[in-house]
C-alpha cells in the first residue's frame, strides 16, 4: 500500500480588479472601452456577473477593447469557472500588451486549474522573466515542475522563492513535496511539521506525512498522523491506509481487514484497495472473500500477475482446482519469470493426479534453479513413487546437499536406497535422518527395518521399543517388536506384545500364529492350539507354516 505526495497551493487571479470603479446606470450607448469597463464594473458589484461578462464580450465581439476589456473579461471568466475562456483572454491581453504586468500570472493559473501543467508552467516562467521577484509566480512554477515530475528543478525555483519570502506557506509545502520526491524524506517530514505547527488543520502536510511513514515503514509516525487525520476528517481515505498499513506491519489483521473494507466501501474501484482486502482476507483465513477480492481487483486491473497467482492460491486451498489452474495459467501468460506459480501449478497437478506432466513442471524448475530445495523434493517424491530409484536418489540427494539437516528428505533417501536394494546406503540414510530428529519414527521405522537385515536384532528390537515409547500403537508395531522379543529369547515380553496386536487387530493371522508358537515355548499347549486355529480360521495359506519356527517380521 503506498501514496503519492500531493502538491498543493492557494491561487487567485491578480490585478485583474484594479480598473473597477463603482457609478450609477446610464441609459446612453455605450461605444468606448472605458464605458464599457464602467458598465460591467457595476454590474459586477450587483453580483451579475453573466450580464457583466455578456457586456464585455459584446464589446470584444464589436472590435471596442483594449487590455482592460479582456484583463476584465479573463477575471469574470475565472470566477465563473470557465477557465478555457479566461485563459484565451489572457492570451489575448499578451498580444495586445505583452508586458501586462500580470496576464501572464493569470494565465498560468487557469493552466493550472485546467490541469494543463507544462502550459502552465510556460506560462509562469514569462511571469518569472518579467518579474523575477514575483514571488508568487516562482511557486506557481515550482509546483507545475512538480506535477511535471522535475522535482531537482522544482526544488531550486522554491527555494529561490523562500529566500525572498521564507514564510510563504505554499513555496515551503512545495520544496517540502520536492525533497520527499527526491527520497530526502527525514528533511521533507521536518517541513511538513514545521507547517503544521502554524496551521494545525493542514491536511495535505498530514497525508504527505503518512506517506512518508509508509514509506519507511514507521508505525508509530504512521498512525500518529492517520489517527490526526481521522480527528480532522473522519473516514479519511489516506488516515484509513495508513492505519491499514500498521494493522499489517503489526500482524493485527482483523484491524486490517476491517480498514480495507472501509476503504473499498469509500472508493470500490481503487485496485489496490480491493488488492490489500484480499490479501488480510486471505492471511485471516476468509478465503472465499479473499476470493472475491481478488477476483474483483482483477476486474479493474486484467494484467495485475501478483493478483492472479494470490487467486490461484486461494482457489488452491478451497479445492477449486480448475479455477486456481486457470489463474496460475494466466499470471504465467502474463509474466513466466514467476517460478513460484509453475510450482503451484506443479502442486496442484500432482493432486489432480496428473503426476507426470507435475514432475515435467519440477524437472523444468530444477534445470532453470538449480538451489531450489522445494522442487527438488516434490521431484525426488515423484521417482520414488513410480519407482524410478536413481532419480529419486539423484533428487534427494540434492536436497541434502542443499540443506544437510532435512529429515524428510533423509528418509525418503532411505527409502529409495532401499527400495533399489542397498541397503547399507539405505541405513546411513535413516541413521543421518535420526541424527538429525531424534523423535523421527520414519526414520526410526526405516533404521530398525535395516537393523533385522543385518540381523541385528538388537538394535532394531531398541529401535522397536523406541517407537513404542513415542507413542506408536499400530498392531504391526507390536508384532514385529514381539517377533523380535521372541528372537532374543524374551518370550514372556514378546507374548504380550502378540496380545497387544491382536486387541487392536483381532484377525491378524500371523500375530495369531506366532503367539500360539510362543505360548507353545512355555509349555501351554492348549491356549497355543486355540490361537492357531484362529490363524488357520483368518489365513488358511499360514497351514503350511504350522510346524515352522515364528515368521519373519512384516
Amino acid at each position: 500500500m503506498s501514496q503519492q505526495a500531493r502538491a498543493r497551493r492557494k491561487v487567485k487571479i491578480t490585478g485583474a480588479g484594479s480598473a473597477f470603479a463603482e457609478r450609477g446606470p446610464n441609459t446612453e450607448s455605450l461605444v468606448s472601452p472605458e464605458a464599457v469597463l464602467a458598465h460591467a464594473v457595476a454590474l459586477h458589484l450587483d453580483g451579475k456577473l453573466r450580464e457583466a461578462l455578456a457586456e464585455l464580450n459584446r464589446a470584444v465581439d464589436a472590435g471596442v477593447a483594449g487590455p482592460d476589456i479582456f484583463s476584465a473579461r479573463g477575471h469574470i471568466q475565472f470566477e465563473l469557472e470557465r477557465y478555457d475562456e479566461a485563459a484565451a483572454s489572457y492570451r489575448q491581453l499578451l498580444e495586445a500588451r505583452p508586458d501586462h504586468p500580470s496576464a501572464a500570472f493569470n494565465l498560468g493559473v487557469c493552466f493550472e486549474r485546467l490541469e494543463q501543467w507544462g502550459n502552465a508552467a510556460r506560462a509562469f516562467q514569462r511571469a518569472v522573466e518579467q518579474d523575477p521577484g514575483r514571488v508568487d509566480a516562482c511557486v506557481g512554477l515550482g509546483i507545475c515542475l512538480l506535477r511535471l515530475e522535475k522535482p531537482q528543478d522544482a526544488l531550486q525555483i522554491l527555494e529561490g522563492a523562500l529566500e525572498r519570502d521564507p514564510d510563504n506557506e505554499d513555496a515551503r509545502f512545495g520544496k517540502a513535496v520536492a525533497l520527499q520526491l527526491l527520497g530526502k524524506l527525514d528533511d521533507a517530514a521536518g517541513i511538513y511539521e514545521s507547517i503544521l505547527e502554524r496551521s494545525p488543520d493542514s491536511e495535505e502536510s498530514l497525508i504527505n506525512l503518512i506517506s512518508i511513514g509508509i514509506a519507511k515503514k514507521d508505525e508509530p509516525m504512521t498512525r500518529r498522523y492517520s489517527e490526526r487525520l481521522l480527528e480532522l476528517r473522519p473516514y479519511a481515505p489516506a488516515a484509513l491506509e495508513g492505519l491499514a498499513n500498521c494493522a499489517f506491519w503489526s500482524e493485527d489483521l482483523e484491524a486490517a481487514v476491517t480498514f480495507c473494507k472501509k476503504l473499498v466501501e469509500f472508493d470500490p474501484e481503487n485496485y489496490e484497495w480491493r488488492y490489500n482486502l484480499g490479501v488480510a482476507c486471505q492471511r485471516t483465513g476468509r478465503m472465499e472473500q479473499a476470493a472475491k477480492a481478488y477476483t474483483e481487483a482483477l476486474r479493474l486491473n486484467p494484467d495485475a500477475v501478483q493478483a492472479h497467482v494470490n487467486l490461484g492460491i486461494v482457489l488452491h486451498e478451497l479445492g477449486d482446482f480448475r479455477g486456481a489452474g486457470e489463474a496460475y495459467e494466466r499470471a504465467l501468460k502474463l509474466s513466466s519469470e514467476i517460478p513460484e506459480v509453475r510450482y503451484n501449478l506443479a502442486l496442484l497437478l500432482e493432486q489432480q493426479g496428473a503426476a507426470f506432466e507435475a514432475e515435467g513442471f519440477y524437472e523444468q524448475l530444477v534445470n532453470d534453479y538449480p538451489d531450489w530445495e522445494d522442487a527438488w523434493f516434490r521431484l525426488g517424491y515423484l521417482r520414488l513413487q513410480r519407482s524410478y530409484f536413481p532419480g529419486a536418489i539423484e533428487a534427494f540427494t540434492k536436497c541434502i546437499e542443499k540443506r544437510p539437516s532435512w529429515p524428510e528428505a533423509q528418509v525418503n533417501l532411505g527409502l529409495a536406497y532401499w527400495r533399489s536394494g542397498d541397503h547399507q546406503a539405505a541405513g546411513r540414510a535413516f541413521a543421518a535422518a535420526l541424527d538429525a530428529d531424534p523423535e523421527s519414527l520414519d526414520a526410526l521405522r526405516g533404521l530398525a527395518a535395516v537393523s533385522i537385515e543385518r540381523k541385528d536384532y538388537d538394535q532394531a528390537l531398541e529401535l522397536h521399543s523406541r517407537l513404542i515409547d513415542f507413542g506408536e500403537r499400530s498392531p504391526e508395531l507390536f508384532y514385529n517388536t514381539g517377533l523380535l522379543l521372541q528372537k532374543t529369547g524374551q518370550t514372556d515380553d514378546a507374548i504380550r506384545l502378540y496380545r497387544e496386536a491382536i486387541s487392536d487387530k483381532p484377525d491378524f493371522a500371523e500375530a495369531l500364529l506366532n503367539l500360539g508358537h510362543a505360548l507353545r515355548e512355555k509349555g501351554q499347549i492348549d491356549e497355543a492350539r486355540m490361537f492357531w486355529s484362529k490363524a488357520l480360521a483368518a489365513n488358511p495359506k499360514l497351514a503350511q507354516e504350522y510346524f515352522d519356527s515364528p515368521a519373519q517380521a512384516s
